[in-house]
């Protein structure tokens, strides 16, 4: 099989599969209980939570786990503006995954002015129409790191210094879950992330919030997180996150450089095939791990299906959108339509695909793409 589907999720480090099964089996306790292996188990988590920290380039205060990147990009939504006395504005761009965007969508029906900044044929959020968004009253403004669809890489610095001279008050955040150890994080107010797009196990995530914001937890209990998300800590996930991160630390250059030879062979494979269209970036200015390619007079879905029969696992979006039928959101913000749409697939990488795994792809989708044509509907 040839997995080019890690934007939706990762296979899991073998180190980390171990941590987490170690604690699991033999370090089981609650990390809340008062004997003193869970205390030394406490001590442990404090220690992951580091881990996490120095690779955000955060103090460890402010990092807060959670199940997974929607948890973390609900908290620093609802969780910030719960906060704040009365409404306002809220921004996010125009291409958010739906766990911000339908987030966004249900404030709107709380009461806030939701506004949704146009990103350009890239992906890339317009910086001059979202400055042109934001008002002293604005008290939120959320957009993604990496775009998960067609990995355009937004600045979110500059948007953080928009924010700080339209409406200081306001807080940026931003859902890290496709840039987080590919890129530094960014200066923002909250940052979400998730453990499975790094090769930790399902249901683990994080997320920074600065010192200072204000946030109001989203989920109510024990008072786990230091109040903000209670629930029992989740230490196996919470260790295996930790292992996982620290081995693309160790490994991040050369991680990130196999990411990006195996997008451009495969583009370059790709591209010799009549009416393939690019969508997102270039090669260099996109992400290193995500490719966005159009196949004319194919659909996509059908394209889709037809390369799993032979072993190879693409996507059409966002995994948390694949079930959702109609037109893609992401795509139509970036005018990307028609024909176009309908063929595009999502191809994305790990440092565990290889250049050959690139080559054998190609072949095999230039024959399949040859096949559906032949049966397109005039």
């Amino acid at each position: 099989m040839i997995y080019f589907d890690n934007s939706a999720t990762t296979p899991v480090l073998p180190k980390a599969a171990d941590e987490a099964k170690r604690y699991m089996t033999e370090v089981y306790y609650n990390p809340a209980a008062a004997y003193s292996p869970a205390v030394k188990l406490e001590r442990d988590v404090t220690e992951a939570r580091a881990v996490i920290a120095r690779a955000m380039g955060c103090d460890k205060s402010e990092v807060y786990f959670t199940s997974c990147g929607t948890e973390s990009n609900n908290t620093a939504l609802f969780g910030t503006l719960r906060a704040v006395h009365g409404t306002g504005r809220v921004i996010i761009s125009a291409a958010e995954h739906p766990s911000v965007y339908e987030a966004a969508m249900e404030l709107r029906e709380m009461g806030w002015d939701v506004k949704l900044a146009p990103v350009l044929e890239t992906g890339e959020v317009d910086l001059a129409a979202l400055e042109e968004l934001i008002t002293p009253n604005t008290r939120l403004i959320s957009c993604m790191q990496v775009n998960n669809e067609l990995g355009a890489v937004n600045d979110i610095a500059a948007i953080e210094k928009l924010a700080r001279r339209r409406a200081p008050d306001a807080a940026v955040h931003s859902d890290g879950v496709q840039g987080f150890m590919k890129y530094d994080m960014p200066s923002c107010s909250l940052y979400s992330v998730s453990g499975h797009k790094l090769h930790a196990p399902k249901g683990v995530g994080a997320l920074y919030v600065k010192s200072g914001v204000k946030i109001k937890p989203y989920l109510i209990g024990g008072g786990q997180e230091s109040g903000l998300r209670s629930g029992t800590v989740n230490t196996p996930g919470i260790m295996a996150f930790a292992e996982s991160v620290r081995d693309f630390s160790q490994h991040r250059s050369e991680y990130v450089r196999q990411m990006l030879e195996v997008k451009k062979r495969l583009y370059a494979n790709l591209s010799r095939i009549r009416d393939v269209r690019l969508n997102g970036p270039d090669m260099e200015s996109g992400a290193p791990h995500i490719l966005n390619v159009s196949f004319m007079g194919v659909r996509g879905e059908v394209l889709l299906n037809a390369l799993s029969e032979k072993g190879i696992c693409v996507s059409t979006g966002s995994a948390c959108a694949a079930q959702k039928r109609g037109k893609n959101r992401v795509l139509n913000a970036c005018g990307i339509t028609g024909d176009r749409q309908d063929g595009a697939v999502r191809f994305s990488f790990s440092h565990l695909n290889t250049v050959r795994e690139a080559d054998t792809a190609a072949a095999i989708i230039e024959e399949q793409v040859a096949i559906l044509r032949k049966y397109r509907r005039r």
